[in-house]
């Protein structure tokens, strides 16, 4: 279990007693000073008894915190390092810690091209070069999906720097449906992501609907310097996805009660990764297949989803949503049986 703060504060106290060879400590000393401390930095006025500061030595002597400091005791009653060099602070981690060490490295690094954190890549680099230095270079074992060559990524910085700092984006924005992009002044308010894409989330100057745009289809963006920013007044952002699979969604859409069949082969799949948090088991088959219901706002994520599955999945309700899929399936077939017919 993790050192609380007080018994961290503690060892740091004891750490500068004793390389403060200028002066004999005994333990009634350290006991002082580690109660001035506490006092100083967190209010405790409550003293620290003699059996806690010795449990502190016996940690730092151990293994347990990874110090193994070279404390001991002379003419029976005074503390200091045998080493006069030694600190807690320079104390050099063990292979486990550097096992672990370098497996988040390498978890960050992956997730370092997706950050809006302009400073992590240089930072992670750093780290992962001293890592390096101190063991051997480990492989990592952990991947996590992601597409390096997505375009926009190089506006997560200064998008989520505008978000902190309140500031009006002026962005020339092409969507997949326009023939040409227009110009946008726009507050951005939180940032978003889904099946690899980033999307910002907030509106334009002026109106008062909230707007997601795609980063990769943004293709100039600069700071509006002179127009005020406007807050975010229209929903708690915080919540507004709940019930949504996606980034699509109107304010005012309320969520759908959405009921489906899944085949055997696909049921273990769907309850063991469930389409959406809100997805509860209705009816178990005799032939292993199952019923399934969500709650969600009906949008082309969700349509894209479900037909993902082929004919593993039939959407019984509602029936504006079947209607819309079996379109999708109908059209889906005269491509191919035109295909076919070249």
């Amino acid at each position: 279990m993790p050192a609380s703060r007080n018994a961290l504060i503690r060892y740091k106290t004891i750490d500068n007693c004793l390389r403060n060879r200028g002066r004999k400590w005994t333990l009634e000393d350290l006991m002082e000073a580690c109660a001035d401390t506490l006092a100083e930095y967190e209010g405790n006025y409550n003293g620290i008894s003699r059996r806690t500061i010795q449990l502190d030595l016996q940690n730092m002597r151990s293994e347990k915190m990874g110090y193994n400091a070279p404390i001991v005791v002379y003419d029976h009653k005074y503390y200091t390092y045998e080493d006069p060099d030694y600190s807690i602070t320079n104390a050099p981690v063990n292979e486990q810690d550097m096992k672990q060490v370098t497996e988040a490295v390498n978890i960050i690094k992956q997730l370092s091209g997706f950050s809006q954190f302009g400073e992590l890549e240089s930072i992670i680099n750093r780290l992962d070069a001293h890592v390096s230095a101190i063991c051997h270079k480990s492989t990592p074992v952990i991947f996590f999906d992601k597409n390096d060559s997505l375009k926009g990524l190089d506006y997560l910085t200064p998008i989520h720097q505008a978000i902190l700092d309140k500031k009006v984006l002026n962005i020339k924005y092409k969507s997949f449906k326009a023939l040409l992009p227009e110009f946008i002044s726009f507050n951005p308010y939180i940032l978003k992501e889904y099946n690899n894409r980033w999307f910002v989330v907030g509106k334009k100057t002026g109106k008062n609907q909230l707007l997601n745009l795609a980063l990769d289809r943004i293709e100039q963006m600069e700071t509006d310097r002179t127009t005020a920013y406007e807050e975010n007044k229209i929903a708690d952002l915080t919540t507004y996805y709940d019930n949504v699979i996606g980034v699509t969604k109107g304010v005012n859409t309320q969520p759908a009660n959405v009921t489906f069949w899944a085949s055997r082969k696909h049921t273990p799949y769907i309850l063991t990764k469930p389409l959406h948090a809100s997805q509860t088991l209705v009816e178990r088959h005799a032939d292993g297949s199952a019923d399934f219901h969500i709650k969600v706002c009906l949008n082309w994520e969700l349509e894209r989803v479900l037909l993902g599955f082929g004919d593993g999945i039939v959407v019984k309700s509602p029936r504006i949503l079947v209607k819309r899929l079996k379109e999708h399936i109908e059209n889906a077939y005269r491509n191919y049986t035109a295909e076919e017919e070249k």
